[in-house]
C-alpha cells in the first residue's frame, strides 16, 4: 500500500469506529446424549441403536424447522467388576451424542421436552446464535464505518477544517459480543427416564438476544486547518 505522509498542506486524522447491535437470535442448538446399559455387549448396542433411531426420527419429524442434525461421538465401554481379580466385566455402558440446530423457535420448546422425555436421554442447551451470513453482521460494519466518519469529521471541524479524502479503512475486528451464547457453560440440562405415556407440556423458552460488534480504523486527509 502506498504511504501518504502527512504534511502541513495535507494533515491526516486517524480514528476508530465501532458498531454494536442487539438482535434476536436466528438459530438455537441443542445437544442430545443417549445412553444404554446392560450386562451383554450386543444388547447394549442394540438398545443404543434403537434409542438413536428414535431420537433422530423425532428430530427429523420437525421438517424445515431443523437446520442441521449431526451425530457426534459414540462409545461403548466395559464396566469392570468392583471386586475380584483379573479383567472381569460386570456390564457395558454406551453413549451416542447428537447435535441439532433449529430455526423455528416455536417448535423448539416442544422438541426439547419430547427428547428429554425419552428413556435414558440427556438434553443440553439451547445455545442461541446468528447465521454466519446474518444481515446483522453487515449492519454492524456499516454502523462502525459511519461512526468513524462522524468522529473524523468532528475532529476536523474542531480545527476549522474539512475531510478531503479517505486514505485507509481497515477492519480491526468483528465478533460476538457478551450476548452471543454458546457452549460451554450456557443453556440448561435435562435428563430423566420416561415413565409416563402422556406427552409432557412444551417448555416455554425465551430466545436470548445477541450482541453483534464491529470495529474499523480509518485514516483521512483533511484540508489545512484554520489555526
Amino acid at each position: 500500500m502506498t504511504q501518504h505522509p502527512p504534511t502541513p498542506e495535507a494533515p491526516q486524522v486517524t480514528v476508530r469506529g465501532e458498531g454494536r447491535l442487539e438482535v434476536e437470535p436466528e438459530r438455537a442448538r441443542i445437544g442430545v446424549s443417549l445412553r444404554a446399559r446392560g450386562t451383554d455387549r450386543t444388547d447394549v448396542l442394540a438398545t443404543l441403536t434403537s434409542r438413536n433411531t428414535e431420537a433422530i426420527t423425532l428430530i427429523k419429524s420437525y421438517g424445515e424447522a431443523v437446520a442441521t442434525l449431526e451425530t457426534g461421538a459414540l462409545s461403548v465401554t466395559p464396566e469392570p467388576a468392583r471386586h475380584g481379580r483379573g479383567e472381569r466385566v460386570r456390564g457395558y455402558q454406551g453413549w451416542v451424542h447428537l447435535s441439532t440446530e433449529l430455526t423455528d423457535f416455536t417448535a423448539l420448546g416442544e422438541l426439547v421436552t419430547r427428547l428429554a422425555d425419552l428413556e435414558w436421554t440427556r438434553v443440553d442447551g439451547p445455545w442461541w446464535s446468528l447465521r454466519p451470513d446474518s444481515p446483522a453482521h453487515a449492519e454492524a460494519r456499516r454502523q462502525a464505518v459511519r461512526e468513524a466518519v462522524r468522529r473524523a469529521r468532528e475532529y476536523a471541524e474542531a480545527l476549522g477544517s474539512t475531510l478531503v479524502a479517505l486514505l485507509e479503512l481497515s477492519d480491526t475486528g468483528l465478533g460476538p459480543g457478551p450476548g452471543m451464547s454458546g457452549p460451554p457453560g450456557g443453556g440448561m440440562r435435562m435428563a430423566f427416564a420416561a415413565e409416563s405415556t402422556e406427552a409432557p407440556p412444551a417448555l416455554d423458552l425465551e430466545p436470548q438476544r445477541q450482541t453483534v460488534t464491529a470495529e474499523v480504523a480509518a485514516r483521512f486527509v483533511m484540508s489545512p486547518p484554520a489555526l
